[in-house]
């Protein structure tokens, strides 16, 4: 496709993300420094549609941007714009001052929704790919330990177990230690396999109480938010104008089910990478009717989760991939200093 075509194409995605009507020759011309006639436009347009990257909604001169239309604008956009530095400052402050990985996780869905006025999505790190950072037992009184599981990724479990048979401080030290040295940096999914054996080094007397402990430690890894995504903006939907109103419905019973949800995260990569999915590429038929742009957070390249936005086909892409971008940048931060 030669310059101006792709320009006409470009202006008809912007007029019509801007003020949700189908888009004329002579608005071009009037709106867009395109330096040539609204003849002329007319005969890109033509072109355009013929190429099956415009189409008339009903018999008017306007013309409305299609699946295929709208994936070549974002794959045409050269470079995704950065963020100003008064947004990016707001964006460090509010992640900042979360005080847990539950607090970010909230505060991610809400700045992103108001970011992009879209919904957004952000799925807990995932389980397969967080490792242990620290194991530390506190005793609670000569019957219970407090059993406390840090992952590298933020995720903290705390359980009390309660326990039976002679078990000293000195114990507690010990099975700390040991704990530490089979678990760090070991991913949260091997655990019960880096806990086999254990309890059979310590005296029969103490064996019931570390048994406690290991079990204590193999559920928590396996009960833990690796299943969970959470969303937030859904009103966004019921402000976006009426050609959403068909497909609403569909898009809000598949935020309502989780397994559709990561379903959609499934399909993304495992890196960093901003993905775009633009109508029917997606596989989830409920969202085929809306547009996703998703990126991986985690430590450097190595994504061990995904967030996003989702909304209607007409969105602003370029501000929607800059904002999903950076934010997923600043989680990876944040978690990587917790």
């Amino acid at each position: 496709m030669d310059d101006r075509k792709l320009a006409v194409l470009r202006a008809i995605v912007d007029d019509y993300v801007q003020t949700k009507e189908p888009v004329g020759s002579k608005a071009l011309a009037d709106r867009h420094g395109l330096g040539v006639s609204s003849a002329t436009i007319r005969n890109d347009m033509a072109t355009l549609e013929e190429e099956g990257l415009i189409s008339a909604p009903h018999t008017s001169a306007g013309r409305i941007p299609t699946d295929k239309g709208y994936r070549l604008f974002v794959d045409k956009i050269s470079a995704v714009k950065p963020l100003s530095s008064a947004e990016r400052k707001a964006i460090h402050t509010f992640l900042d001052s979360a005080v847990d990985l539950d607090d970010v996780m909230s505060r991610t869905v809400r700045l992103l929704s108001q970011l992009t006025k879209q919904v957004a999505l952000v799925q807990y790190p995932s389980l397969g790919r967080s490792s242990v950072r620290h194991i530390e037992l506190v005793s609670v009184s000569t019957t219970r330990l407090l059993v406390i599981l840090i992952a590298d990724t933020g995720r903290i479990e705390q359980r009390t177990v309660e326990i039976s048979g002679t078990f000293t401080e000195v114990d507690v030290a010990t099975l700390r230690t040991r704990l530490n040295e089979q678990l760090d940096g070991q991913l949260l999914a091997d655990v019960p396999v880096r806990l086999g054996g254990l309890v059979e080094e310590f005296a029969p007397d103490a064996r019931p109480a570390v048994t406690a402990v290991v079990a204590t430690l193999m559920e928590s890894v396996v009960t833990q938010n690796e299943e969970r995504v959470v969303v937030g903006g859904t009103a966004n939907l019921a402000r976006v104008g009426e050609d959403f109103s068909v497909t609403a419905g569909p898009v809000l019973e598949a935020l309502e089910e989780h397994v559709v949800l990561l379903r959609l995260f499934g399909e993304a990569s495992a890196t960093d990478a901003l993905t775009v999915r633009i109508g029917s590429e997606n596989q989830v038929e409920e969202l085929r009717g809306a547009s996703v742009v998703s990126a991986g957070y985690g430590v450097g390249d190595q994504a061990i989760a995904q967030l996003g936005v989702l909304g209607p086909t007409r969105m602003d892409y370029a501000n929607s991939m800059a904002a999903v971008r950076a934010v997923a940048r600043y989680v990876g931060h944040i978690l990587m200093e917790q």
